[in-house]
């Protein structure tokens, strides 16, 4: 029973109990297909069922990740995908951290999309940050809760993803020479200036945008707009009576 409590794995070699992180990225990538599919049938196809599920299975998967993650349900699928890859150790104490913080928005999420359905500007808010977190994690392996846990303990945890924890001196391939720094800064610029663009320059001429701006409205609006609509609808069938 003390082994089946204990959190992470002992490994030998390794001071602290750890986790696999090949898995935890492979788990991510997983529920981020999972979330981005919920995003789109709610903006393409006006619909939420996708999303219950997919939030209940969030919900309970992040309960088990912070119980005991060798049987949270994505881990699983995680640790089939990379079984013939060599493991990647870090820190479960980090780790148990930053899945607390996906603990504490799932459960929200599960409360106002299933339980009680309310489309709100919160509610997107808080699907685009956890889609956020589990991106950085399957595509670039930064774990930005464990960086939090490093912040609150004033140190740096031990076995990071990478081993960013450990100091070490950039090898060449790791660094910018003064052309890449200026291509790299106008990739970003242009990334940049792309998205706000479509959002900005481009109102109502593509579906996303359209929906996007529904969902971020609140109950009020819609339904001032839809009267608004209503009204404009009566007014143009009593002036076609006039002109008879």
């Amino acid at each position: 029973m003390k082994e089946f409590l204990a959190y992470g794995e002992k490994v030998l070699g390794y001071e602290v109990r750890v986790l696999n992180e090949r898995e935890a990225r492979a788990a991510a990538a997983i529920l981020f297909v999972g979330a981005f599919l919920g995003l789109m049938n709610g903006v393409m196809l006006h619909t939420a069922i996708f999303s219950k599920y997919f939030v209940t299975f969030f919900a309970i998967d992040f309960t088990m990740r912070i119980i005991q993650p060798r049987y949270s349900p994505s881990l699983m699928l995680g640790r089939f995908f990379v079984r013939n890859q060599t493991p990647e150790y870090v820190g479960a104490a980090q780790k148990r951290f930053a899945w607390a913080l996906g603990f504490v928005l799932a459960w929200p999420m599960f409360y106002y999309l299933v339980i009680h359905f309310e489309p709100n500007p919160i509610k997107v808010l808080v699907c685009l940050i956890c889609m956020t977190l589990l991106f950085f994690e399957s595509a670039f392996s930064i774990c930005l809760g464990c960086k939090i846990y490093g912040w609150i303990k004033r140190k740096d945890p031990m076995y990071c993803p990478g081993g960013v924890c450990e100091i070490q001196t950039k090898d060449p391939v790791q660094k910018f020479n003064m052309a890449q720094k200026i291509i790299l800064l106008m990739t970003v610029f242009a990334l940049g200036y792309g998205t706000y663009a479509y959002f900005t320059k481009l109102p109502d001429r593509t579906i996303f945008v359209k929906h996007m701006k529904n969902m971020l409205k609140s109950k009020a609006e819609l339904s001032a707009i839809q009267k608004a609509k209503e009204q404009a609808e009566e007014d143009a069938f009593f002036n076609d009576d006039d002109d008879f």
